[in-house]
This record gives C-alpha cells, structure tokens and sequence, in this order.
C-alpha cells in the first residue's frame, strides 16, 4: 500500500480560506434566500420603492411567481410589520424590542438580531394595496400541498373574484383532485365571468354553475347581474333566480321546522315536570315556573363557585349542575306539597291561589338573595357557535337542549314504565280510591310525584339558562305556554306532552312571520280553546274508571 502523502501548505491555506467564506456567506445571507427563486428575491427588493401603485403591482408579480414561501412575507406587509433596514437594504420582519426592533427574515421566520429604530424603516401599505395583498396571498396558498390552505385560498379568490385570477383558477383546476376545493374553484371562476366581458358560451356555464350552488350569495351575484345581462343570457339569469328563490323558500320552511322543534324543545323541557303533577293530582300549580328558575340559578351558582375556583372545569359545569338542580328542586317540591298542597286536595281554586302566592314569595326570595339584575350564566366550549346543514343554520346549545329534553323525556317514560314508583303513580292516576285500598300510600306517592315533577323543571331551568335570561323572572314566560302544552296533548299523559310541544312550537315560528310574536300567541290560545271544545281531554286522553268520571 502506499504511503499517504500530507497535503501541502498551500493546499491546507487554500481549503481554510474557502470554509472561512462559506461560513462568512451563511451568516451574511438572508436565512431564507436559497428557498426563494431569484426572479422571486429580486421582486422583494423591489417592495419599498415607488408608490402604494409600484408596490401593488410588484405584490402581483410576486403573487405570479407561485412561490408558497411568500406567504409569510405577504402577510407581513399586509399587517405593517415589514421594514428595509437602510444600511443594506435588506427586507426584514421587525417586532420593536424596548428602544431597537428584532428582525427576522421574512422568508425563513430566522432570527437577525437588532437594529435601532432609525436603522430601519416600515414598508407603508394601504387600503388599496391591502386588498391586492389578499388576493396574492390566495394565489400563493391555491397550490399549497396542504388541502385546508387551498380551500382557504379559494374561498378567499371567490370572495375578491378579482378578474386577474382567472388564469391561475383555470391552472388550479387542471390539478385539483379534491372535488369540494374545486367546485368552490368553479364557482369563484362562474362569479369572475359573469361579472366581466367574457363569451357568452362560458356565461351561460356560469349562470348553470351559481344555479347549482342555489344559495343566497348565488342568488346575489347572479341578482347583481340582472339588470346588465345580454339578451342571449338574460334568460338563463332569470330561470336560475327563479330557481334558487324556490329553493331557499323550501329551505326558509326547513329553517322554520327547526326553530319550532327547538321552540318545541323548550317547552316540553318546561311542561313535562307540570304534566306529572297536574296529571297525577291535578294540582294547578302556579309556581312551577318559578321552580323552573330555582333550576336556573343553581346553573348560575356552580358556574360562579367553577368561575373563581376551578376554571378549568367549566366545560363540566352543566354536568355538574344537572343532578344539583334536580335534587335541590325536587326537595323544594317536596315541601311544597307537605307543607301547603296536600292540605288543599279538592280544593282547584284554593291550590291555584295558593300556588300563585308561593311564586311572589319565591321571586321575591331569589331578587333578595340575587339581585334583580340578570346573572350571567355562560356557555360551554361545546355549547358556542354554530354549523351549517345544507341551508339551515343550526346552534349548538339548542341543538343539544333538543337533545336533552328528547332524552329526558325517554328516562322519565322508562321511569313511569319500568319502575314501582311509576306504576304507583299510574295507578293513582287512574283511580285514586281503589289505588288507596290496594296499599298503595297515596300520600307518599304525592310526594314523590310532586318531587320529581320539580326535580324535572329544575333540569329545565339548567338547560334554559344557556338560552335565556337568568332572572327572577325567568320562568312567568314559560308557565302559560306550558300549562297550554298540557292541556293540549292531554292531561298526565306523556305523548301528548311531546306532540303537543312540538306542534306548538312549529305552529308559533310559522305564524311568527305574519302576525308577529304577540299575535301568533293570541291566534294559537284561541286555537286550543276551540280545539278542547271537541276535545275536552286533549289529544292523547288518559283512561279510567275515575278519569272517565
């Protein structure tokens, strides 16, 4: 083998010299130069010269060169933190740091160090260029590997259906294989045609591709067009216009179903609890609304004791709330009917009196504990905000009191269904003597009832606090309609409470839009007066010998 030879003198100066001016370049050189082209790099250097116009039409240029890793710079103009240190010009995002600004490249996201603030100077921007800054930046991200910024990126192309974009949507299409980001493609393209002097072969596709989109914001484009449609489209205008209004008027309906059946909702939370007791002893109770807000404010006062605790555990306040409101309100129940209630059986006007004094005296209690003000009583993360279903905009926290009411409306048919305790309670609503000489404690079985009843407006009141004003007077707009709900479907029975409920509440949001909120109630009492003329019982009457009678 032959001996190695040590490199000269010459050989070892030469190749120190050149890491010396490797690592010279890579600590001079913007960090993120190499990933841009040059054409690209050149551009930026051109962004603090000229005016906001230059400047605009150097944002279009650079927007031209698809080049992704512009989009941090770009939102950095748009924002004002894009600045040119003056001594070699270089364009840096800065951040002001006390007296100095911390740079960054604007590329790469690396740190510069600092500069004083007279060492460097913003790129100014305004209205006008913001504008083009929006529509770059949706350009830049439309070829991004990742599926959300290219959604993002058209949506925000068919927002600003700028007409320069239509080549880069034509070049996007030809490569988008996701089928939602394309047809929001097709349609910013459809919007951009149509709003510009474009054949009226492709007009007329884009008049067919806004009337399949059907919704409100294709029938504003195409309404906006109307007036100015040539002779050979305008019909095809008017035929899609025709179109998309029938289709939202069935879409408007839909919307209305939905409001009655969270209306509905509310208000069979609100009367299922009066369904037990009014069924059961027919007890006219008139506080039941006011045990509907007990249920409310102990949401308020484990939200309260949660806010300045346990923050943390917020989500988990309605979890908490639920079965403290239902045994706090079912034990008021309780000593409502031993202590006033059962001392006035047989006596309906005397209980109603009775009943109705008791709610003063506890709307009173809670404004003396309270306040009268409303308390605020706040929304879980689950609970906020809303999605779309097709046309209809649906919240979250009716969604999931649609929910819950559904569900405790199923465990409390289980309860009367499957347990002792409900077949007591069916028995002494159907022959409460013969029931007493079967053994059946009728006094107990009252208590119970009456409890249970409570406990159940309690868990309404819990569910409408995410809705309503927590307020001592909270459950007085809820107890008219409730005892309307229960007379309606039938006395102590179940199923009518919940079609009784439900009809109520979708007959009043559609006759909400023609006579008003006030009106629509007046016509609906006048309904159920008439309708329990043929129906004394209701629509679902409960059987027995002492019902009969």
């Amino acid at each position: 083998m032959p001996a190695r030879t040590k490199p000269s003198l010459v050989t070892r100066i030469a190749g120190t010299a050149l890491l010396l001016v490797l690592a010279l370049f890579a600590s001079v050189a913007p960090a993120g130069a190499q990933t841009l082209s040059e054409a690209a790099a050149a551009l930026v250097q051109k962004l603090p010269d000229g005016s906001y116009s230059d400047r605009a039409e150097v944002v279009t240029q650079l927007a031209a060169t698809g080049e992704s890793d512009l989009a941090p710079l770009l939102q950095a103009l748009r924002d004002g933190d894009l600045y040119v240190v003056n001594a070699d010009k270089r364009v840096v995002i800065a951040e002001r740091k006390g007296s100095n600004y911390e740079i960054s490249d604007p590329i790469s996201g690396a740190a510069l160090g600092e500069v004083g603030q007279r060492d460097a100077e913003k790129i100014k921007v305004n209205n006008s260029l913001r504008r083009t800054i929006d529509s770059a930046m949706g350009q830049l991200t439309l070829m991004s590997p990742d599926p959300a910024n290219r959604r993002a990126a058209a949506e925000n192309i068919l927002k600003t259906a700028d007409p320069e974009t239509i080549d880069l949507i034509d070049a996007a299409l030809a490569e988008e294989a996701d089928p939602a980001i394309a047809a929001i493609l097709n349609e910013a393209r459809a919007v951009i045609v149509l709003r510009n002097d474009f054949p009226a072969d492709e007009q007329l596709a884009a008049v067919a591709t806004l009337k399949a989109r059907g919704d409100r914001d294709a029938l504003a484009v195409l309404t906006g067009v109307q007036g100015t449609a040539s002779a050979e489209i305008r019909p095809a205008v008017d035929d899609a216009i025709g179109d998309i209004q029938d289709v939202l008027a069935i879409w408007a309906a839909g919307q209305n179903v939905w409001y009655g059946i969270s209306l509905g909702s509310v208000l069979l939370l609100a009367a299922i609890g009066l369904a037990i007791t009014f069924g059961v002893m027919g007890v006219i109770n008139m506080a039941h609304g006011e045990i509907v807000m007990l249920g409310a404010y102990t949401t308020f006062v484990v939200q309260d004791a949660i806010r300045n605790n346990a923050p943390e555990l917020f989500d988990y306040s309605l979890a908490i709330a639920l079965p403290l409101a239902f045994l706090v309100t079912a034990l008021v129940g309780i000593a409502i009917e031993r202590g006033i209630i059962r001392w006035l059986y047989g006596r309906p006007l005397e209980t109603l009196l009775a009943t109705w004094g008791l709610s003063l005296i506890l709307q009173q209690a809670v404004r003396t504990i309270f306040g009268p003000n409303n308390r605020e009583v706040g929304n879980p993360s689950f609970m906020s905000g809303a999605f779309d279903l097709g046309q209809l905009s649906i919240t979250w926290n009716r969604m999931w009191i649609v929910v819950f009411a559904l569900a405790v409306f199923a465990i409390l048919l289980a309860v009367l269904n499957r347990t002792p305790l409900g077949l007591q309670m069916r028995a002494v609503t159907q022959n409460r003597r013969m029931a007493s000489s079967m053994g059946i404690r009728t006094p107990f079985v009252d208590a119970l009832t009456f409890g249970l009843g409570s406990g159940i407006a309690g868990m309404a009141g819990v569910a409408l606090s995410q809705i309503d004003n927590v307020s001592p007077n909270l459950g007085q707009g809820y107890i008219i309609d409730s005892f309307m709900v229960v007379v309606f479907g039938g006395v102590g029975n179940l199923w009518g409470t919940l079609v009784g409920a439900l009809t109520l509440g979708v007959a009043n949001k559609f006759l909400e839009p023609y006579a008003g909120a006030v009106l629509g109630k007046i016509v609906i009492l006048v309904f159920i007066i008439l309708f329990i003329q043929r129906r004394p019982r209701g629509l679902f009457a409960l059987k027995g010998r002492a019902v009969e009678q």
